[in-house]
């Protein structure tokens, strides 16, 4: 008997990508017959992240740096594609990120009938944007990976390392 879902879809900026987001991923695979995985660049959050001072070099950071990182994660399994979305023209007048601009973009490079986050804020968004979609929740209390990538950030590159794909 196949997977609950045919196709799923996790995105983030991965600013880094941590073993909490790898987590993330290895339940989408438990559900799914594929996963498509989204690394969303010059968004707003990514900008102000990286202008400010943090104790995490800023070599973890990098678009290079993250792009590396992802594609270390996946691997060679078939069954996760990586996609990379632009998201630096999709902003409201106020400059603010406009998400329902990065949906059409979203839809540009996968299908899926499951979106995972750690995030239930995100759940009306996911349903006005992907209606087709269940979103499943993964872990949001962070009770198997305590941890977040604002705190990564804040951490010593020593610190880091044990968080840190």
């Amino acid at each position: 008997m196949g997977k609950p879902y045919k196709s799923g879809m996790f995105g983030g900026k991965f600013l880094p990508l941590h073993k909490g987001h790898a987590f993330c991923i290895s339940v989408a695979l438990g559900l799914c017959d594929e996963v498509h995985v989204i690394l969303f660049i010059n968004g707003e959050g990514e900008i102000d992240i990286l202008k400010h001072d943090h104790t995490l070099p800023k070599e973890y950071l990098t678009l290079e740096s993250r792009i590396e990182q992802v594609k270390k994660l996946l691997g060679d399994d078939p069954r996760l594609h990586f996609h990379i979305i632009d998201c630096l023209n999709c902003r409201h007048e106020d400059g603010s990120e406009d998400w329902d601009a990065e949906t059409p973009l979203v839809l540009d490079v996968c299908n899926f009938d499951a979106v995972f986050s750690s995030e239930s804020s995100y759940d009306d968004y996911f349903k006005r944007a992907y209606p087709w979609a269940k979103h499943i929740i993964v872990d949001e209390k962070r009770v198997t990976y305590p941890i977040s990538a604002t705190l990564i950030r804040d951490m010593t590159p020593e610190e880091a390392k044990q968080w840190i794909i």
